[in-house]
């Protein structure tokens, strides 16, 4: 084991002794009350209420109280390309379930919303708060407490952290995460990335930008890019939640299939052992760390600075951004993915994907391998093999993976790798703390010195450089975006122009309480800034002209203003009452007055606090 790793393992146990005793206890309260399947607690009216509308066969397995009983969480609707291919998933799950001595019933549906359609839109204020509810959404589904065992079906950017920080309060349960794989590719991301900025100069037009976003955005399953959805996928594999190399086989294919029925069958064993392993089990400080050195490893989405801190803290565990920075420091960088490459998921799947990658990092001892997995209490061995269909069956086996990379532009060794470190940096300073994504920024930009130019809104950015106001060296500060002022919504309009006008030679950054996610690209972004303005953070007295020092190598984050000055400012705050009105927004507003702040996770969950 990697000396630097075990002692950041080790800071975190210590840290969260206390706050993860609690969680244990809980869960090892829950697993006492059951004793055995969860339904023989139930009353007489109350089971029948829960198996009513079963068919007589799966009446008669319930009845006799042999079969383990599953319940399906699913995030599907028509709308997200991700989640559509969820729609026949519940009736495959059940006669899955029944081939392998168990059953299952649809628990319930969480929602989900694609960031993709509401950029830059109102309805992305309540992208991030989104995640807290499909959490409520996943207890109430489970509540019932008719199940044994949970299949969680969920791919984009809140949903699969929801449904993690849902599934952790029923952490007494065996469970597995079920993925549904990204789309096949389509317009090449870097042509995808061009267009939009010849948009933002007014070279093209509607009809040309549109052609390109279909052309990329084209069929079922995930977004190809690189960014906070397929971060998750790789995020629960490699913490050992879903299957060995599942989380990017296209949907629709064979293969994908026997994964799914296979994902059933490794329900079913863990439900049905002598010892059952459950999520509590597998979900640890050490599971964590190695989903963070996964994050680093594969330059992944920077919204897991928000979602592992939840995550982590909804099983009793403490971590922070030092964390992440310390993990970043040691971490090889092995991929290159767009936004931080040209190529996109399929393409890193087929050089050797989540298989070669967890085989290095293993090797170089960047990986727990003293944990649980839904494969068994063996480690993560089983996880350096991929997936085949075997003959006439259609039955998945796992065969050792590629021992080396098979294109070196995407993946690499760790003797060899792109990076020496993870590329997602803390700052630090007197503006407050941030991070910052260096991955897919070159390294001439990684520092920079410049004078601020304020604005509270993208709207009010994006008037400004549609009439050429912003043709100078200048770091954007958007303040009065963090989850207390309005969600936190990701701040994407901002990087096709920002684009443009580092192209054009200047040097330009962005500061902000606000997100902008795994997309992140080329330009320089402090992201995430805690305190936020409204929470009274030093971002809102900044004022126009005042000279920022953003130096991403060192870790720091500057105002250059004497703090005799700064006692004397007061934040000029914008009116915030436009948003808590319109597309739902109203109903969202109780839980700007609960979130906790950006580092703890943006919940409104706040333990460990």
């Amino acid at each position: 084991m990697h000396s630097e790793l075990a002692a950041i393992t080790a800071r975190i146990v210590e840290r969260s002794r206390d706050t993860r005793a609690q969680y244990l206890q809980k869960i090892n309260k829950a697993k006492g009350a059951h004793g055995g399947r969860a339904r023989k607690h139930l009353s007489c009216g109350n089971f029948a209420h829960g198996i009513a509308a079963c068919g007589p066969e799966q009446k008669t397995d319930l009845m006799a109280d042999n079969a383990p009983n599953f319940g399906i969480i699913s995030a599907y609707n028509e709308m997200l390309s991700a989640h559509q291919p969820y729609h026949d998933y519940p009736e495959f799950i059940q006669a899955a379930a029944q081939k392998y001595g168990a059953s299952a019933q649809f628990a319930g549906g969480v929602p989900a919303m694609c960031d993709g359609v509401t950029q830059g839109r109102a309805g992305m204020e309540l992208s991030l708060f989104s995640r807290d509810v499909i959490a409520m959404a996943t207890a109430i589904a489970l509540s019932h407490d008719m199940f044994d065992g949970a299949l969680y079906l969920g791919v984009c950017d809140k949903i699969v952290p929801g449904l993690m920080i849902g599934a952790l309060s029923f952490g007494h349960l065996p469970s597995v995460f079920v993925p549904a794989g990204p789309m096949t590719s389509g317009l090449p991301n870097n042509e995808k990335a061009r267009v939009r900025q010849l948009f933002a100069q007014g070279k093209v037009g509607r009809e040309e930008l549109l052609e390109a976003e279909s052309a990329s955005y084209h069929s079922a399953g995930t977004c190809t890019f690189y960014g906070t959805a397929n971060t998750n996928q790789m995020l629960m594999e490699i913490m050992g939640l879903q299957l060995p190399g599942s989380s990017f086989v296209n949907p629709g294919t064979a293969l994908r299939s026997a994964l799914t029925d296979s994902a059933v069958k490794s329900l079913a064993e863990l439900s049905q052992s002598e010892s059952p392993l459950a999520l509590a089990d597998i979900v640890d400080e050490k599971s964590l760390v190695n989903g963070m050195v996964g994050l680093m490893a594969t330059g992944g989405s920077t919204n897991h600075a928000i979602h592992i801190m939840a995550i982590a803290r909804a099983a009793g565990v403490i971590v922070d951004w030092q964390d992440l920075s310390d993990i970043s420091a040691l971490t090889p960088l092995l991929c290159r993915i767009y936004p931080n490459g040209v190529a996109d998921v399929n393409h890193f799947h087929a050089a050797g994907g989540m298989t070669f990658l967890m085989s290095e990092l293993l090797s170089a001892g960047l990986l727990h391998d003293d944990v649980n997995t839904i494969m068994g209490r063996g480690g993560l061995n089983d996880f350096t093999k991929e997936p085949f269909l075997s003959g006439e069956s259609a039955e998945v086996q796992w065969k050792k993976g590629p021992g080396v990379s098979l294109d070196q532009d995407i993946l690499r060794s760790t003797e060899s790798p792109f990076n020496t470190h993870g590329g997602l940096n803390l700052l630090k300073g007197n503006i407050g703390r941030a991070v910052i994504k260096v991955s897919a920024v070159k390294e001439e930009h990684h520092n920079i010195t410049a004078p601020a130019l304020v604005f509270n809104s993208q709207e009010e950015f994006l008037n400004k450089f549609n009439r050429n106001e912003l043709e100078q060296d200048f770091i954007a500060v958007l303040k009065f975006q963090g989850p207390k002022a309005n969600g936190m919504p990701e701040l994407h309009k901002l990087t096709p122009p920002l684009g443009v006008l580092q192209d054009k030679g200047f040097k330009v950054a962005l500061v902000t309480d606000g997100r902008m996610s795994g997309a992140s690209g080329k330009v320089p972004a402090a992201i995430h800034l805690t305190p936020e303005a409204l929470d009274g953070g030093p971002i809102g007295l900044i004022r126009d002209g005042d000279i920022i020092e953003l130096h991403a190598d060192a870790g720091t984050l500057s105002l250059k203003v004497e703090e005799a000055e700064l006692k004397q400012r007061i934040a000029l705050a914008p009116d915030l009452r436009e948003n808590d009105e319109g597309m739902g927004r109203e109903l969202f507003t109780p839980m700007k007055s609960l979130v906790g702040s950006a580092e703890t996770g943006a919940t409104i969950f706040n333990w460990g606090s």
